[in-house]
């Protein structure tokens, strides 16, 4: 019991570590001056998925976990929207930063019947991106691959909407 303690402990360091931690380049994004940065990340199906394989569309990525409250609240909202706009260029992107891995997230993808890409986030992305310190985090991303806004918490579905509307 000792030792699960240890490593439960060391999992929530970890994560606070993950979620704190922020490189001075990235501390801009969301201002439309950078470029999105590229990783490749794992999803449910073990696939790879790139985010440059996504130039060309316009591209949430949303940054989130099962247990965060607000991330439980945006996602139907986002489902919606890779629904209605993903044939005119949406493409909706979640990066789960769940300490269990896909033993939290599959369960929960299912329930949700999340229709759009997942992949488990890691702390070299959550770096690229700021140093992801709260979640949920979305950056909305244009056509030519650059952060046009970045959105720390809860916003309703029509706000993410308005900006996606303005981009297809």
């Amino acid at each position: 019991m000792k030792r699960k303690s240890l490593f439960t402990l060391f999992l929530i360091l970890s994560i606070g570590i993950l979620l704190s931690s922020c490189s001075k380049k990235s501390e801009r994004l969301g201002t439309g001056e950078l470029s999105a940065p590229n990783f490749r990340l794992k999803t449910a199906d073990g696939s790879t998925l790139e985010l440059a394989d996504y130039k060309g569309k316009v591209i949430i990525l949303d940054f989130w976990a099962t247990w965060c409250p607000p991330c439980r609240r945006e996602i139907p909202g986002f489902i919606r929207l890779y629904e209605r706009y993903q044939n005119r260029g949406l493409v909706v992107i979640g990066v789960s930063l769940d300490q269990y891995g896909w033993r939290a997230v599959k369960p929960f993808i299912q329930s949700y019947r999340v229709t759009y890409p997942i992949v488990l986030g890691n702390q070299q992305v959550a770096n690229l991106y700021g140093g992801i310190r709260t979640i949920p985090t979305t950056f909305i991303i244009d056509r030519n691959g650059n952060v046009v806004d970045r959105v720390v918490g809860y916003r309703p579905l029509s706000y993410f909407e308005q900006k996606v509307k303005q981009l297809l």
